[in-house]
């Protein structure tokens, strides 16, 4: 078993060989077809030849594959890396465990298009998502200057854009919580056209955040009307994951019907107490939606708790008017009685209508340093030890870190997640914050998880359908040009792992550990992995979809 290369091709004859032979590979080649053993070479950022195993021409360098599987690059099809990709583009959370492309702009807030009124406070919202570095150049405004800015860089990875529909909504009307007139619908309708021609693929919402949470079902389907029309599709973060949960995923399934426009259901969980052992709902809600003919796909991340920020825990209405509204409430005593009510009683909308459990509730990163030692605690543990309320508690620590906090919540069904992701439309995303302390382990380890946990030691799914879901398939859905499976003349982005040996090393304690198994992972035909060691390369770029329909390249 190997996966380091053979050093006898590189001596004396390197000069008249090209690229790079995998030899005697288990291919799995991204359309869920059946493993086979082969010869693959890669030249010029392409796959040049699939062959029978010893069959393939010489090549600069050989790479002994034999006990390996080579399958396309992973796809992460939710990511929050919109800062990490221009900060830290080597991006070891993501090439460790074999991505190659990530979906970003989720969740409806991101970084383009903006304003300079809208970006600061947009900085700060999201803070907790991404970080807010100092001395950063925020050098674009639209869609198309952050694309520009990301092939600047150069990531490890390449990297497609949502448009996100909460920044249309900053810039179109503030952050009124009201339905739009007609010219803030068209101002809208203009940003997302502009954002789709300059190279995003689709658009996103976030219907549990400011603004996007004040949009009704009407605009919604106004806008994707645009996102159909450029060949896209919509990502929404719908308005419920707990008490509300079915009829949130049916209002998008509704507008998708009404628009014409594609949907991909992200992180579609069923989480909270109240929907335990009820995947089967909206897997039959899924599937009513297909038969039908609504082009419809979901991810989902392989673990039980999610993640998000402490202020989206906040009911709607506090969060009226952006940041800087938000926290002059948080400091009014009648403010602060209204929203101790509702997340304690009736169960706030920004807690998916259940009420709050401050048990469940783990703070993983905070802004402010003298909050660190905050981290790792849950909100009960802490307002035990200072003799106070649970919304005390979190109210104040809102007000003390600017809204920077980040917490994992401990609100997760195995029935649901193992149902979920065996159905024929799922693909993966990670939905991994890389900023906090002690973030969500799924940023390092979504990828190997899925071959270790639910491939190779429980058999929810073969190893066949577990990388189609990473790869062909969010592929098609994204419409990739020649991505997403090996064959001849597709894009050389390639991952080598041992299927014995593959896992997720990343835990809740110690979640930036890299995975175990990945030998080699390619991007554009250049090796980020190598030997199971980031190697610093940055091949990737931004895959933008050119023109009405087109396919991203």
């Amino acid at each position: 078993m190997g996966g380091e290369p053979g050093g006898a091709d590189t001596a004396g004859r390197g000069a008249a060989l090209r690229g790079t032979v995998f030899r005697g590979a288990t291919v799995v080649d991204g359309t869920g077809a059946g493993r086979h053993r082969a010869d693959v070479r890669i030249a010029d950022g392409l796959i040049v030849e699939v062959t029978g195993a010893g069959a393939a021409g010489g090549a600069a360098r050989t790479v002994d594959a034999d006990g390996l599987v080579l399958a396309p690059g992973f796809i992460d099809m939710h990511a929050h890396s919109d800062l990490a990709l221009l900060r830290e583009p080597e991006h070891p959370a993501k090439v460790t465990q074999g991505v190659t492309c990530e979906v970003l702009g989720q969740d409806g807030l991101s970084y383009a298009p903006v304003d300079d009124t809208t970006l600061p406070a947009l900085r700060r919202q999201i803070a907790g998502w991404n970080g807010d570095p100092d001395g950063f150049a925020w050098d674009w405004r639209t869609v198309g200057g952050y694309l520009d800015r990301l092939d600047r860089t150069g990531p490890a990875v390449n990297a497609c854009y949502l448009v996100p529909h909460g920044s249309l909504r900053m810039l179109a009307m503030g952050w009124d919580n009201r339905a739009p007139s007609e010219a803030e619908l068209d101002r809208m309708r203009e940003l997302l056209a502009q954002g789709l021609a300059e190279g995003a693929v689709g658009m996103s919402s976030g219907l549990t955040y400011t603004p996007g949470m004040y949009a009704g079902t009407e605009e919604l389907v106004e806008l994707c009307r645009v996102v159909a029309g450029y060949g896209g599709f919509h990502a929404p973060h719908q308005r419920s994951y707990g008490a509300g949960a079915l009829e949130g995923y049916a209002e998008m399934v509704e507008i998708a019907r009404r628009s014409g426009c594609p949907l991909h259901l992200t992180h579609a969980t069923m989480n909270f107490g109240v929907n335990e052992g009820r995947a089967g709902e909206l897997l039959d809600l899924v599937d009513r939606a297909l038969d039908e003919g609504v082009d419809l796909t979901l991810d989902s991340y392989p673990y039980l708790p999610g993640s998000t920020t402490l202020a989206a825990l906040l009911p709607s209405w506090a969060t009226e008017g952006g940041p800087q509204a938000t926290l002059a409430r948080l400091g009014d005593p009648a403010a602060r009685e209204r929203i101790r009510y509702e997340v304690e009683e009736k169960g706030s909308d920004g807690c998916h209508g259940v009420v709050t459990d401050w048990a469940t509730i783990q703070l993983s990163g905070v802004g402010a340093p003298e909050l660190a030692d905050t981290v790792g605690r849950t909100v009960a543990e802490l307002a035990a030890d200072q003799g106070r309320s649970g919304t005390e508690v979190f109210l104040d620590l809102l007000l003390r870190d600017g809204l920077a906090t980040t917490i994992l919540q401990h609100v997760g069904h195995e029935e649901n997640v193992r149902a979920i992701m065996r159905h024929r439309a799922h693909t993966v995303g990670s939905d991994g914050l890389l900023v906090g302390a002690r973030p969500h382990p799924r940023a390092w380890g979504t990828f190997p998880r899925y071959l270790a946990r639910y491939v190779r030691e429980s058999g929810v799914l073969t190893l066949e359908e577990a990388v189609a879901r990473m790869t062909g398939r969010p592929a098609a859905r994204l419409r990739l040009h020649r991505r997403g499976r090996i064959a001849t003349g597709y894009h050389a982005d390639l991952v080598l792992f041992d299927p014995e040996r593959v896992r997720d090393t990343a835990t809740f304690e110690q979640p930036r550990r890299p995975a175990a198994g990945i030998e080699q992972v390619y991007v554009n035909g250049t090796a980020v992995v190598d030997g199971g060691r980031a190697t610093g390369a940055r091949p990737g770029r931004a895959l933008r979809r050119t023109g009405r329909g087109a396919e991203a390249r």
